[in-house]
Order: structure tokens, then C-alpha cells, then sequence
């Protein structure tokens, strides 16, 4: 790191919140925090202040100095924070240490606020038609990709079952905590107990309607919903039925 990078250690004005956390009212004496919230606050000082030293952050969280280098060597070896020298006059450089880009997840967000907010948008723009015009587009892209997906990890020929587990694993790995049910009978279904999108499925019709659609593009059969966590329901089950060549 350069010299002319700024570091928040001798930063003017009040420490942000959690930097009283370590500290007891009245006597300033140091309380022991938790290795868990004394990491949250190390990332929420880096992301408010910018970087700083091991000394800068054990004096805004009123915590030892041990105990913060423990956890930013922790967070850097989980890839949330990353060190660099910074030079200061004579002696010797130090270690300086911010977060990196992988730590903003950790941080809130608001994504189904903007998508709510472009969906009323678009309808604004475009009233209902141009929704639906955008969400089936959507569920083009999105069947592509689920098609491609199941081609590289399916071999030719796989079974409807197959490739029900496999559109599982895919679904389970975007959040919606889903698994495939081969029934005794030879039924097939596709659970999500998760619905990633709650707050727009909730508010619209479209996402869950197309979802519904490409399900039955991707897998090539009829599929048919039995229930729905938009209207109350526990989980969003599809019953996958098969075509006569299946």
C-alpha cells in the first residue's frame, strides 16, 4: 500500500457503534467480547473507516490488540480481508488491513427492494404486458442455461428421475432448498421448501407462473403445481408427469 492511502487509526470524531462494544459504562474497562462478535465488528470499522492497523482497530473496539490479530488472521485466511505494508516516516512499515470484495455479502443488501421497485417500474412503463413480455424473456435465459446445465452433467439417454435430482441439485444450489421424491408408484416430484424470490413471487404472479413453464420446457414432460408457498403453503411441489417416451 502506498503512503498517500488513508487509514482511519488517528480518525477525528466518534467511533461507530460497534466500537463501544468492548468497553463497560463508566469505567472504560475492557470487556471480553465474544471471537464472534469481535469479528463483525473488525469488518463493519474496515468497511465504515477504511484500512487500518491491528493497534487502530484493539483502540476502537476496546479490545487487545491478541485478540484482534487472531481474528483478522482468521478473516484473511477466509479471503474477507487482506493486509498490506504502509510506510510511515522512519522505521519500520506496518501491517494495514481492509476488507475485500468478497466480504460484501456479509454486509446488508436490498435486493428484493430493487427488484420490487424495477418490477413496478417496468409495469409503469410498460403496464402488464411488458411484465410479462420481461419475465418470459427471463424464463428463456434462465431454461438455457438449466438445459445446458443438465446436458454437461446428465449422460445421454438419463432418465426423467435423473433428471429431476440433477434440476434439484440446481435449484438446492440457488437457494430454495429443494430435493427430487421418486414415489413406490414411479411418481416424480421437484419440492422447494425455499422460495429465493418470496417478496416478489408474493407480490406478482409472473415469476411463479413462468417458473412453472420452465420447468416443463427444461424437463420436456407436463408439470403440474400441488402447492405453493406464495398462498400459504409449506413448500412449491411440482408433479412431474411423464410423456410416453419416458
Amino acid at each position: 500500500m502506498s503512503d498517500s492511502v488513508p487509514h482511519a487509526d488517528s480518525a477525528a470524531g466518534e467511533s461507530v457503534a460497534v466500537s463501544t462494544l468492548g468497553r463497560t459504562p463508566g469505567n472504560g474497562a475492557a470487556a471480553p467480547l465474544s471471537p464472534s462478535t469481535l469479528r463483525r465488528a473488525i469488518l463493519v470499522n474496515l468497511r465504515q473507516r477504511g484500512p487500518m492497523s491491528p493497534d487502530g482497530l484493539a483502540s476502537h473496539l476496546g479490545a487487545s490488540r491478541t485478540g484482534v490479530l487472531q481474528q483478522l488472521r482468521a478473516l484473511e485466511q477466509t479471503g474477507l480481508v487482506a493486509h498490506s505494508l504502509e510506510r510511515h516516516g522512519v522505521g519500520r512499515p506496518r501491517h494495514v488491513y481492509d476488507v475485500t470484495a468478497d466480504a460484501q455479502d456479509l454486509f446488508p443488501a436490498d435486493y428484493n427492494g430493487f427488484a420490487a421497485a424495477l418490477l413496478e417500474a417496468i409495469a409503469s412503463v410498460g403496464g402488464d404486458d411488458l411484465v410479462e413480455e420481461v419475465f418470459a424473456a427471463r424464463r428463456r435465459q434462465m431454461g438455457a442455461r438449466l438445459r445446458q446445465r443438465l446436458d454437461e452433467r446428465m449422460a445421454p439417454g438419463a432418465s426423467l428421475a435423473d433428471r429431476v435430482r440433477e434440476l434439484a441439485v440446481i435449484q438446492e444450489g440457488a437457494g430454495y432448498l429443494a430435493e427430487a421424491i421418486v414415489g413406490a408408484d414411479g411418481s416424480i416430484r421437484l419440492r422447494e421448501h425455499n422460495c429465493a424470490i418470496f417478496n416478489l413471487a408474493r407480490d406478482a404472479g409472473a415469476p411463479c407462473e413462468n417458473e412453472l413453464a420452465m420447468f416443463g420446457e427444461v424437463l420436456g414432460v407436463e408439470v403440474v403445481r400441488e402447492s405453493h408457498i406464495a398462498a400459504g403453503d409449506r413448500s412449491c411441489t411440482y408433479r412431474v408427469r411423464p410423456g410416453a417416451g419416458d
